[in-house]
């Protein structure tokens, strides 16, 4: 069992904000009573006691049958969530919106005037819009609810005598867990070995230091849940050591399940851009009403009748107040994470999804985010002579250098053959991956040269030895530091000869090693002797370089960020020429290299001062890396920081957006993190910061054309009011048309794909306003053009004499064509139309048939022609109306033709 705490990998993780109800259909008085077979005072016994309790085995764990049977007694290993709320709520707290109550007012009060015919369309209406919301909000809901899939969640256990790696729900009492450090323990545990194991258990017990377990112990039936030191707890996280445990209690009966229970449901806090946005939303409510006011008052005074004055006055409000605002930003960031996800970039918090695109500077650490995370030996010094891996000349001393490397070497098998595969240590894994390309049997050697004993790695002399076995004769296998190795050597084999070892040779071999250690390489020295007759010295073989060489796409998505104004600055605890040999592969300025030994002389202001300039720091500690997120973003810098650790949790917290590694990093990273990358690759950080543009711009987007369009329509109602006129629209009219506002405004531009130049400008300052001058230009801007085409259709109308239905009639088929050629005019900032392509966005299309489609049968179909006030239109009508919708606002898209060529 000691051997399996050195099984490799996949990261235990159990987020507890993400658990389900068990839904298996029984009581929980049957759960609980199921439950109770498996309840003692688990730390009052001996773990064998245990075991025979649970009919579990240390060795084997459970059978797989037996698992299941049990998992039917006490249900899977969850916490039960609280009931979702019913749809009926859902409809209430939906009708509750001020938007829905003024259009319910408007409805009453045409019921209250005789109009039943409107009445009802205006409550059919209700209907269709509280299906849209409810479609929309389930959408977005259910994108984010979505994002828990992408975090595939693994336990490694022992059952049928093997291990396995399970999903945590998948847990019962008996099974066999392996702890491991930075991992959540999943279940409570009767620890069964503990092999300097600590514990983090502060969520639990308040303790604030990792407690230290002892499987050996025992204690008294009382005593206290923060001394049962042989006991680990379910949502505790391990902060070092090892340990294997028993599962004891899962689920609602663990210790953190009891406390679960006495907790109510809790949401997830409103973003900052969702607050911004509900101030500015009851702003412009005031603004609303007090326009709404305005207009019911000059027509008033232009003699209209109450009844047209006060329809008018609350069809207006109804129109014009932006309530649903926050919900749009909702709809677009939820819908942002979920896209972001399927980039294997997992947002935690939807306040990530709009700090993405404001980054400036990423913190990034090297192993396993710039690099592979996986050791390669890509040259080797033998026989007097350097050789690259692929330039390999196999010879009888080059192949005891491959020998040396598999033999005194712990890295297991794991499948063999043409699809070989180790598992291990990083550098044992790189000699035998090595062995295998240079086309060496790895599996065959290992059986051929049988290992009679063992010498681990020491501090001391610094090398691992083997004394194998062959065809009778023995021989001593050293592979270790260059320098201790060469001091325990008489002889060296120097082109095909095996000479003495003297100091010049010594010097050569030393210094060929230092040479290597330069350019980042990790620099193995490999050695042997024969043991039967025994040899008083070693005899050095040669030199392996190993490097953990930089992932294929970190270069080019270094020059992405470099390009769109983000700075990138590595963070490792690796040496210096290591980390200066990766970050020169990747394109990063390697100029300067801040050492952790000057940062720990340096005051906070020259941190400040030296991290403006320097690419690479090395040789760093978490404190470190602490204190440079915080000296960056003293200055004003968004910060993004990557980490894998349980000791890089305060700089993720600390970081503007911390993002923790998907598949090494630990649980403790990842809670600390805001955003959990699945793949671990820096290209997708890349990717996230596009996708956080593109997710900001098109928020920024459809919130300006949804603003623009009730410009729109408050200016058409105040000048036509000014100058004496009829309304435009009915008020059946207007609500229909803000039914066409909301929709295209909540689903066609969060489809909008990102404008060419996205990456290739500075980050948003994180202190710009949203509703900046650029915004408040645009909805003006976009609102007056589409007023004034309306209008103008509208006054040609009215000119023709053709009586005010029939204007109404034009004004309303220009606004439903108007409307969406501004949607498309707004689809980009910069870019014009043409070239970043009509036809990219097909939500937008969408919206734009069924737009035209409801017009077309609107004003055909008879009875939904009556039902909204209006009339056929000639040919000429139609010509009017595509004109002006068409030529009026094109003066936008000349404007940025005009900009894109300068």
């Amino acid at each position: 069992m000691k051997q399996l705490l050195r099984f490799p990998s996949s990261r235990v993780s159990l987020s507890v904000a993400s658990v389900h109800d068990g839904g298996i259909g029984r009581s929980a008085e049957t759960m609980k009573a199921n439950c109770s077979k498996y309840d003692a005072p688990w730390h009052n016994l001996p773990y064998i006691r245990v075991l025979e309790k649970l009919e579990s085995g240390k060795e084997n764990g459970l059978s797989t049958q037996e698992a299941e049977h049990r998992k039917t007694l006490v249900g899977p290993n969850q916490l039960a969530s609280p009931p979702g709320k019913p749809w009926w709520k859902e409809i209430a707290e939906e009708l509750t919106e001020p938007m829905i109550l003024l259009l319910l007012l408007v409805g009453l009060v045409y019921g209250f005037l005789g109009e039943l015919r409107d009445a009802v369309t205006i409550f059919v209406i209700i209907i269709a819009v509280l299906a849209i919301e409810m479609a929309n909000e389930s959408r977005a809901k259910g994108a984010i609810k979505a994002l828990s899939r992408f975090t595939a969640i693994r336990t490694p256990v022992i059952r049928d005598g093997a291990y396995q790696e399970i999903r945590p729900s998948e847990l019962v009492p008996g099974d066999v867990v392996i702890l491991r450090p930075g991992e959540r323990i999943p279940a409570d545990l009767r620890l069964l070995e503990s092999s300097s194991l600590r514990v983090d258990e502060s969520s639990l017990t308040g303790e604030s230091v990792p407690v230290q377990k002892d499987a050996e112990a025992v204690f008294p039936e009382k005593t206290d849940l923060g001394d049962r030191l042989n006991l680990a707890f379910s949502g505790t996280l391990v902060t070092s050591g090892k340990g294997i445990g028993v599962v004891v209690a899962t689920g609602m009966s663990a210790e953190l399940g009891k406390i679960a229970g006495l907790v109510k449901e809790a949401r997830e806090p409103r973003t900052p851009l969702q607050l911004h946005m509900k101030e500015l939303s009851k702003s412009l409510v005031w603004i609303a009403l007090g326009a709404s006011a305005l207009v019911a008052i000059a027509l008033r005074i232009q003699g209209a009748g109450w009844r047209e004055t006060v329809l008018a006055g609350l069809t207006l409000a109804f129109a014009t107040i932006p309530e649903e605002l926050p919900i749009l930003i909702a709809m677009v960031l939820g819908l942002g994470a979920y896209r972001l996800s399927k980039q294997q970039a997992i947002v935690r918090r939807l306040r990530t999804a709009e700090i993405l695109g404001s980054v400036t500077v990423i913190a990034t650490d090297k192993t396993g985010t710039l690099t592979e995370n996986q050791m390669v030996v890509d040259k080797w010094f033998v026989n007097g002579q350097e050789y690259a891996q692929a330039n390999w000349q196999k010879n009888s001393n080059t192949d005891i250098a491959v020998q040396i490397g598999c033999l005194a070497n712990d890295g297991l098998i794991m499948n063999a053959g043409e699809q070989a595969s180790f598992e291990g240590d990083p550098t044992d894994t790189a000699f035998l991956y090595a062995a295998e390309k240079l086309g060496y049997d790895v599996a065959q050697l290992k059986s051929e040269y049988h290992v009679m004993e063992q010498y681990p790695f020491d501090d001391a002399n610094q090398r691992v030895s083997v004394v194998v076995s062959h065809h009778g004769n023995r021989f001593l296998l050293s592979k270790g530091a260059p320098e201790q190795l060469l001091d325990s050597c008489s002889r060296i084999v120097w082109f095909d000869r095996l000479v003495p070892m003297n100091a010049d040779l010594h010097e050569r071999t030393l210094e060929h090693a230092f040479a290597l250690a330069q350019q980042g390489y990790r620099v193995i020295g490999l050695a042997y002797r024969n043991t039967e007759p025994a040899e008083e010295g070693l005899i050095f073989v040669g030199l392996a370089a190993l490097y953990d060489p930089p992932r294929q796409d970190v270069a080019a998505a270094v020059n992405t960020l470099r390009q769109a104004g983000v700075r990138i600055l590595m963070v490792t605890g690796d040496h210096a020429e290591t980390a200066r040999s990766i970050a020169e592969k990747v394109n990063l300025d390697v100029s300067g290299v801040l050492l952790g030994r000057e940062i720990e002389g340096m005051t906070d202001d020259e941190l400040a001062q030296k991290v403006r300039t320097v690419s690479v720091c090395a040789r760093t500690t978490p404190e470190h890396k602490l204190r440079i997120v915080r000296a960056l973003q003293e200055q004003g810098e968004v910060v993004a920081v990557t980490g894998d650790g349980v000791n890089d949790g305060p700089a993720l917290k600390e970081a503007a957006v911390g993002i923790a590694m998907g598949k090494s990093g630990t649980d403790a990273a990842k809670e600390s993190a805001d955003m959990v990358l699945g793949n671990d690759h820096f290209a997708t950080v890349a990717l996230a910061v596009s996708e956080g543009r593109k997710l900001f711009a098109n928020l920024y987007k459809a919130v300006r054309y949804y603003l623009a369009a009730k410009v729109a329509l408050v200016t058409c109602t105040f000048i036509t009011v000014a100058a004496g006129l009829s309304l435009p629209f009915a008020p059946v009219q207007i609500i229909m048309m803000e039914l066409f506002m909301d929709l295209g405004a909540a689903t066609s531009f969060t489809a909008e794909r990102q404008e060419s130049d996205g990456m290739k400008r500075k980050p948003r300052r994180s202190d710009r306003r949203f509703m900046d001058r650029a915004m408040i230009r645009g909805i003006f801007s976009g609102g007056f053009s589409l007023a004034i085409a309306v209008l103008a259709a509208y006054l040609w109308a009215l000119r023709r004499q053709s009586g005010t239905v029939h204007a109404q009639s034009v004004a309303f088929a220009a606004w439903i064509v108007g409307h969406l050629i501004l949607a498309l005019l707004m689809r980009s900032e910069r870019e014009p139309l043409l070239k970043l392509g009509l036809f990219t966005n097909r939500a937008m299309l969408l919206w734009f048939a069924a737009a035209i489609g409801f017009l077309v049968i609107a004003m055909y179909v008879p009875y939904l022609r009556d039902l909204l006030h209006l009339t056929t239109l000639t040919f000429i009508d139609w010509v009017t109306v595509v004109l002006c919708s068409f030529a009026v606002p094109l003066w936008i898209e000349v404007g940025k033709w005009l900009r894109w060529k300068a």
